[in-house]
C-alpha cells in the first residue's frame, strides 16, 4: 500500500483558493488587519479537512529560533533540582518552548559548554546553582542564573532569581536559641556556591550575637557517608556540640547516622536541623526540622524572567523566601 503523504500548505492553499502567503498568515495567527475574517475562518476550515499541522520546526527556523532553553544544573542525582525542572518547563510549555537539562558539575574547572556543541541551538539559558562566569561559553545568550547569588560583576549583569537561605539560615538559629542552646556545630557542604557561602555567613554572625554562643564546622560532600564523618568529628571533639545544623537534608542524614553510633538521641540528647526539605525530611525518623526552599517556584519564576529578557525587558533581581518547618528532631539542650 503506498504510503499517505502528509498534507502541505499548498494543499490547505488550494484547498481555500487562496495564496500560500495567506495561510501561512492565517495559521502563523499574523492575518488581522491583513487577511478578512471570513477568508481566516475559510483557510482554517480547509486545515481541518486536511488534517493539515504546520511543521513547528521548519516554521523555528524561519523565524531564527528553536523555542528550546536549557536548564543547567550541577547534578541529576541530588532531589532539589527536579522541581526546579518542574517548574521551569510548566511555565516554558505555556509560551511554546521546551527545556532541556545538562549538568555542570560543582567540581569542573573552566566555563560550561553547550550540550548542542553551540550555543546557537538554544534561545536562552536557565544556570541553577552555578558561578556567572560558567557561563562565558553562551555570551550573547540570553541567561538567567538561579540560586547563584546576585550578580556584582561591573557592565551587563545577568538576571537573578535567588532563595533568601541567609533569612532562612537566621531562622534556624533563632529557633535553636529559643529552645537554650548555645553550643553550634555546622555540618557544612564543602561546595564552592554562593549559596553554602551565604549560609555560613549567616549562621556564624547569629551566633556570635548569642551571649555564650559557640561555633565549630566541620565541611563535607553532600552525602550521607561524608557528613556522618563530618558529624561524628564535631561530636567527638571538645565542647561537644547540642545542635547539629546542617547545609542539606542529605547531609542532616548523616547527622542522625553519626549520633546513634555515638550513643546519641536526637532530639533528646542532639537537636539536628537541615536545609531544603526534599521528601527524605519527613522520611527520616524522627521527622527533620528544616528550612522548606520553594525549588520549583524557583524554576517558574527563572522561566518568567527568562521569557521577559526573550521578549526584550529587563527583569529586576527576585528573591523567594525560605520558611523554617520545625518538627521533631529540635528539643531543649539537657542540662
Amino acid at each position: 500500500m503506498p504510503a499517505v503523504s502528509r498534507p502541505t500548505s499548498k494543499d490547505v492553499a488550494q484547498e481555500a483558493g487562496v495564496s500560500q502567503s495567506t495561510v501561512s498568515l492565517v495559521l502563523g495567527g499574523k492575518w488581522s488587519g491583513r487577511v478578512s475574517p471570513a477568508t481566516a475562518r475559510n483557510v482554517r476550515s480547509a486545515a481541518e479537512r486536511l488534517g493539515y499541522r504546520p511543521n513547528q520546526a521548519a516554521r523555528n527556523l524561519r523565524l531564527g529560533t528553536t523555542r528550546t532553553v536549557l536548564l543547567m544544573v550541577p547534578t541529576l542525582s541530588a532531589p532539589f533540582f527536579g522541581p526546579v525542572y518542574t517548574g521551569a518547563a510548566r511555565v516554558a510549555a505555556r509560551h511554546g518552548f521546551g527545556v532541556v537539562v545538562s549538568t555542570w558539575p560543582d567540581d569542573a574547572a573552566g566555563p560550561a559548554d553547550s550540550p548542542f556543541g553551540s550555543d546557537e541551538a538554544i534561545d536562552g539559558v536557565l544556570a541553577s546553582s552555578m558561578a556567572a562566569g560558567a557561563l562565558a561559553e553562551f555570551r550573547g545568550t540570553p541567561a538567567v542564573m538561579l540560586d547563584s547569588g546576585p550578580d556584582d560583576r561591573p557592565g551587563d549583569r545577568v538576571p537573578t532569581v535567588d532563595f533568601g537561605v541567609a533569612d532562612g539560615m537566621r531562622a534556624i538559629a533563632g529557633h535553636l536559641a529559643e529552645l537554650g542552646h548555645r553550643r553550634f556545630g555546622h555540618v557544612a557542604a564543602a561546595v564552592d556556591q554562593w549559596t553554602f557561602h551565604a549560609r555560613a555567613e549567616a549562621l556564624a554572625a547569629a551566633v556570635a550575637g548569642l551571649p555564650g554562643g559557640v561555633l565549630t564546622r566541620a565541611r563535607c560532600a553532600i552525602d550521607v557517608t561524608s557528613a556522618r564523618d563530618a558529624a561524628a568529628r564535631l561530636l567527638t571533639g571538645p565542647a561537644r556540640p547540642t545542635a547539629l545544623v546542617c547545609d542539606d537534608d542529605l547531609i542532616a542524614a548523616g547527622a542522625y547516622k553519626a549520633a546513634r553510633a555515638l550513643g546519641l538521641d536526637v532530639p533528646a540528647d542532639l537537636s539536628v536541623t537541615g536545609f531544603d526539605d526534599v521528601l527524605l525530611a519527613t522520611a527520616l525518623e524522627p521527622e527533620l526540622t528544616t528550612v522548606r526552599l520553594p525549588a520549583e517556584e524557583l524554576g517558574a519564576q527563572g522561566m518568567t524572567a527568562l521569557l521577559d529578557l526573550l521578549a526584550g525587558h529587563r527583569p529586576a533581581p527576585r528573591v523567594l523566601p525560605g520558611e523554617l518547618v520545625v518538627r521533631d528532631s529540635t528539643a531543649p539542650p539537657r542540662g
